[in-house]
């Protein structure tokens, strides 16, 4: 009987085919793509904050040569070692940089190395057994019921990434995992921003309690006047009482202001990621203190500078990956499998070779045909997800404009607010010593001593607020510009 004989040109017309099958495959599946549109960025930026185009920026400076505090400084750098918080996120970072190594293995091949060993029994009415009843495997010996099994090898299975949408997602995580790094450095400014605005409440709150201790001397000694000034019959007990109850209220100003010190303190010590005890300060005039001068530069350098700003910009293209990886499960996916190693029902024939030697390959082209509502869903989400992405850019940089423009102008109206209040300041102090006079000389009521004093003590809380605003105004349009990352970034 004469053998047919393959010619290569059937086998070259045979793959030539399968390969046009495909492609029409790949062109009907991604002719019934759902279409879906992407939103584009529009947030532009203002080409100055109003004032002047000055492009020195301070978000650049390091935030040791911002604050000049050296108790501050301490506070701050204890702050980004021991931040619970800051620690929780720094995991964050972990756990991306993990999805990252996840996504990287995806698209290159699997490969398990293993052995087995089994018992099988085959049916006696199937054709298996059948045949297995008439199969001998050695002269005189029939084919045994049960047979032995042991197979040692390396099994392979690889997806071909013919549409990037593997590498795409390791894209996507790579995104995702900077965005993570550049929260870290958001949380590393608004932490810094923290730690120094309840620094400066806390200096005040000081400041505040020693007015309220001299002014309860001056008060007992002016309670002491009335006292003698109603022995000598020139005044009621209406007046000494009166006299009693402000420096009554003064002194409950004491156990108030003790308490917001407090419970400062144990802020501040929350933040530094340690229990209670007392914070290290500077002892002088709070009044006194300067701020820093900061430059804002230039709105766009918020898009470098700002690391809310950056990871917005990075989710955004973390997104538009995702969409791309969405679209791409619409398409036929390639498949290859193989498998090489050693099978033999007797142990000590397991590696003789070529006999017990075993080894396949496989590939398959494989598609959604019907009922794709699952990843038609995941296309219109990630999809959803890159528009809202968009948004919460746009949503971003206008806030970040805002920020700052807002403690440009606070910083400027506060520094005429505090010049106005120490004038008033010492204009009441210096009434005080009036009106005692004028009292003493009987040419002023007693309302009129209680109502300086009262007045005084109230424009000192007043400007020690104001200076309060001021400093933390600095610190604001400080972490408002993106400042404090910069330097810290690699340390933290």
């Amino acid at each position: 009987m004469k053998k047919d004989i393959e010619s290569p040109f059937s086998r070259d017309s045979a793959a030539t085919a399968r390969w046009f099958i495909s492609g029409l495959l790949a062109v009907a599946f991604s002719s019934c793509v759902p279409t879906v549109e992407p939103k584009t960025v529009d947030a532009p930026l203002p080409d100055s904050f109003g004032t002047s185009s000055d492009p020195n920026n301070s978000a650049t400076v390091e935030w040791k040569e911002v604050f000049k505090d050296p108790n501050l400084l301490a506070l701050i750098d204890t702050a980004l070692k021991n931040n619970q918080e800051l620690n929780i996120f720094l995991q964050e970072i972990e756990v991306a940089k993990n999805e990252v190594l996840t996504r990287s293995g995806a698209y290159l091949p699997f490969v398990d190395l293993g052995g087995a060993a089994g018992l099988d029994k085959t049916a006696d009415f199937t054709r298996s057994g059948a045949v297995e009843q008439n199969l001998p495997i050695s002269p005189g010996k029939a084919f045994p019921g049960r047979l032995p099994n042991f197979i040692v090898g390396a099994r392979a299975s690889w997806e071909i990434d013919i549409w990037h949408k593997l590498r795409d997602a390791e894209k996507s995580a790579i995104s995702r995992f900077i965005a993570t790094q550049e929260g870290q450095r958001f949380l590393v400014t608004n932490l810094i921003s923290e730690v120094a605005n309840s620094y400066y409440e806390l200096r005040a709150f000081d400041s505040q309690l020693e007015i309220v201790k001299q002014n309860v001397a001056i008060q007992t000694n002016a309670l002491d006047t009335i006292r003698l000034e109603k022995d000598a019959a020139r005044v009621t007990e209406l007046a000494v009482r009166r006299f009693e109850a402000q420096l009554l209220k003064t002194e409950s100003l004491q156990y108030d202001l003790q308490q917001k010190i407090f419970e400062r303190e144990n802020k501040l010590n929350f933040l530094l990621g340690r229990f209670p005890q007392p914070v290290q300060r500077v002892g002088e005039a709070f009044v006194s203190s300067m701020p820093q001068m900061i430059s804002a530069g230039i709105p766009s350098q918020l898009l470098e500078n700002r690391p809310d700003i950056r990871q917005a910009e990075l989710e955004i293209t973390a997104a538009e990956l995702d969409t791309k990886v969405a679209r791409a499960a619409f398409y036929p996916s390639l498949n290859l499998s193989a498998e090489v190693g050693y099978e033999a029902y007797r142990l000590g024939k397991i590696l003789q070779t070529p006999e017990s030697l075993l080894y396949s390959i496989a590939g398959g082209l494989t598609g959604p045909l019907i009922n794709r509502r699952a990843i038609t869903a995941d296309l219109y989400t990630a999809n959803a997800r890159q528009i809202q992405a968009a948004f919460n850019y746009e949503r971003t940089v206008l806030n970040a404009f805002v920020e700052s423009t807002n403690q440009i102008s606070n910083i400027k109206n506060l520094e005429s607010s505090v010049s106005l209040r120490m004038k008033q300041v010492e204009a009441l102090t210096s009434s005080i010593g009036i009106a005692n006079t004028l009292f003493t000389s009987a040419r002023a009521d007693y309302t009129e001593v209680l109502l300086t004093q009262r007045e005084a003590i109230e424009s000192k809380f007043e400007l020690i607020e104001a200076k309060m605003r001021q400093m933390q105004a600095v610190v604001n349009l400080y972490r408002a510009l993106g400042g404090g990352w910069t330097r810290e970034k690699e340390k933290v």
